[in-house]
């Protein structure tokens, strides 16, 4: 079996390089709104039934709450070990007689004080089993869509799936609508955006592709969602709008609780609590 440390580790060092860029670019929008919020850091260990685990990895959780962004996570987080036997049986390539994994990633939700100003999620990753891969995307969830902001995120994600791979948007669009949807509210979580899971890399070639375009992704939410902050959080808003928000993010709490697979895999494989329920919102209600 290939030995997949260096290139883990390559990948771990973008996911980190990229939160900070990231961070540091929504520190900024705080202080164009004349908020001096910043992230704070986290870092935490993998345990299993509490105790920890040794060599097992961990991850950084980052958290600001402040006047544009109302909670906002950026974890990144890079774990090893080994599945119990029955869900390595849903996983790809795990073998459970011999149920050991890799995984680094980063994973970003953002829930927002302005209802105008859509909530988002992000998330890329990089697995190892008896098989390696890549996955993630992006997807925005706006309580008061409006078709520009929905056509220039879906525009930016498709410049950067595009340059790999002109198929790869139409099947990583559809990937998304499938996903992120709500099967007993039948409604979608939003107005979609990528996903994409299993890009196999079985050679040194395929990691450079299926990472290049991993990167892209990251640049293309780096640089489309705070265009889209920008442009909506100054809008003026009401009572009605604001209840829409919190009736929206309750579908939001039901989704990540009940269907999202990266929560699962949190959770079953020794994850920080606090940093995979940094997905749910501050606020909801259900009417």
């Amino acid at each position: 079996m290939t030995d997949w440390t260096t290139h883990t580790a390559r990948a771990r060092a973008w996911f980190e390089s990229l939160r900070d860029r990231i961070c540091a670019e929504f520190e900024a929008i705080e202080r164009e709104a004349g908020s001096d919020a910043r992230f704070t850091y986290r870092p935490w260990n993998r345990e299993h039934e509490g105790e920890p685990v040794e060599n097992g990895g961990g991850g950084v959780q980052g958290l600001m709450k402040g006047q544009v962004f109302e909670k906002v996570g950026v974890n990144v987080s890079t774990v090893h070990g080994a599945f119990s036997p029955e869900f390595a049986r849903t996983i790809n390539g795990a073998d459970p007689e011999n149920p050991t994994f890799t995984a680094t990633g980063i994973s970003l939700v953002a829930h927002m004080a302005n209802p105008h100003v859509p909530a988002v999620h992000m998330n890329t990753r990089f697995l190892t089993t008896r098989k390696a891969w890549f996955g993630g995307g992006g997807d925005l969830n706006p309580p008061l869509p409006y078709a520009e902001d929905t056509a220039d995120f879906h525009a930016r994600f498709q410049a950067a799936c595009d340059a790999h791979d002109p198929a790869y948007y139409p099947r990583f669009k559809a990937w998304a609508d499938e996903y992120f949807y709500i099967p007993h509210r039948k409604v979608h979580r939003g107005v979609g955006g990528i996903f994409y899971d299993h890009l196999e890399c079985d050679s040194d070639a395929a990691f450079e592709a299926n990472f290049a375009l991993t990167r892209d992704v990251g640049e293309a939410f780096l640089d489309v969602y705070p265009r889209l902050v920008r442009r909506r959080m100054g809008q003026a808003f009401t009572a009605q709008d604001e209840q829409q928000m919190l009736e929206w993010r309750g579908r939001y709490a039901e989704f990540n609780l009940v269907y999202d697979r990266g929560t699962l895999f949190g959770l079953k494989t020794g994850g920080n609590i606090e940093a995979i329920l940094m997905s749910l919102p501050p606020r909801a209600v259900w009417s």
